[in-house]
C-alpha cells in the first residue's frame, strides 16, 4: 500500500451550510474533504505537500479568498484554487487570474460543473507531482555523471558528431562511444533523442540547476 496522502478538496467556508453542501457534493464523487471555517484556520494547518485542491469562498470575515489566494501565491503554493462568489464583477475576476487562481466560479453555481472542477483541478494537482517526481528522479542520475560524462553530454545534445567531439575533447571516437553508452544507462534512456529530449527539458524546467549537474566546461584536465 503507498503511503502517500489522498488527494483532498479543501474546503474554506464562513457559512457553514454552504461548508456543508460543498462537503455532501464533493464526497459523493469520492473525494476526501477537509473543511475549515476561515482563511486563517486553513492556513494554520497547511502542509504544501499534501496533494489537493482549494474551494474557497471570496468573502469572508478576517482574511478575505482573494486575501489568501495572495498569501498561497506569496508562499509560492501549487495547489489549485477555485475561488467562489455571489457578489462577482470583472476587476475582482481579473486579479483572481492573475494571482493564479484555477477557476472563478459565480453562486449560486451547477453542482455538476463545480464538481468538474474539482475534479480537473485534483487531476492538475496529480500531473504536476507526478511530472516533479519524475524530474527530481532525472536530477538525482544526472548527479551519477562524472564531470567528464557531463562535458560529454553538453557537447552531445548541441548535435555535434561523436568525431567533432573526440576531436574537442581529443580522445578517440570510440571512447566516446563508450562514454556516450555509459551516460545513456546512468540517465536510463534508450535512444540518441530521447537524450537529447530529456536533458533539454530538464534545462528549460530548471534552468539555474546545482551547479554539478550540467557542468559546461570541456578541459578534461581538471580531472
Amino acid at each position: 500500500m503507498s503511503d502517500k496522502p489522498l488527494a483532498t478538496a479543501f474546503i474554506v467556508d464562513d457559512d457553514l451550510d454552504m461548508r456543508g453542501s460543498l462537503e455532501f457534493l464533493i464526497q459523493s464523487a469520492g473525494i476526501p474533504t477537509c473543511s475549515f471555517p476561515s482563511a486563517i484556520e486553513f492556513l494554520t494547518g497547511f502542509d504544501a505537500s499534501r496533494p489537493g485542491c482549494l474551494v474557497c469562498d471570496v468573502r469572508m470575515p478576517e482574511m478575505t479568498g482573494l486575501e489568501l489566494l495572495e498569501r498561497l501565491s506569496a508562499m509560492r503554493s501549487p495547489l489549485p484554487v477555485i475561488l467562489m462568489t455571489a457578489h462577482a464583477d470583472v476587476p475582482m475576476a481579473v486579479r483572481a487570474l492573475k494571482l493564479g487562481a484555477a477557476e472563478f466560479v459565480e453562486k449560486p453555481f451547477n453542482p455538476q460543473l463545480l464538481l468538474e472542477r474539482v475534479q480537473y483541478a485534483l487531476m492538475e494537482d496529480n500531473g504536476r507531482r507526478v511530472s516533479q517526481e519524475i524530474w527530481h528522479e532525472f536530477a538525482q542520475r544526472m548527479q551519477d555523471l562524472s564531470d567528464k560524462e557531463r562535458s560529454t553530454l553538453m557537447l552531445i545534445i548541441t548535435g555535434a558528431p561523436n568525431k567533432a567531439i573526440a576531436g574537442r575533447l581529443e580522445l578517440s571516437e570510440r571512447a566516446i562511444e563508450e562514454r556516450r553508452a555509459s551516460i545513456m544507462k546512468k540517465l536510463n534512456v534508450n535512444s540518441l533523442a530521447e537524450l537529447v529530449r530529456q536533458v533539454t527539458t530538464f534545462e528549460l524546467l530548471f534552468p539555474h540547476p546545482h551547479p554539478r549537474l550540467l557542468r559546461t566546461s570541456f578541459d578534461e584536465s581538471q580531472e
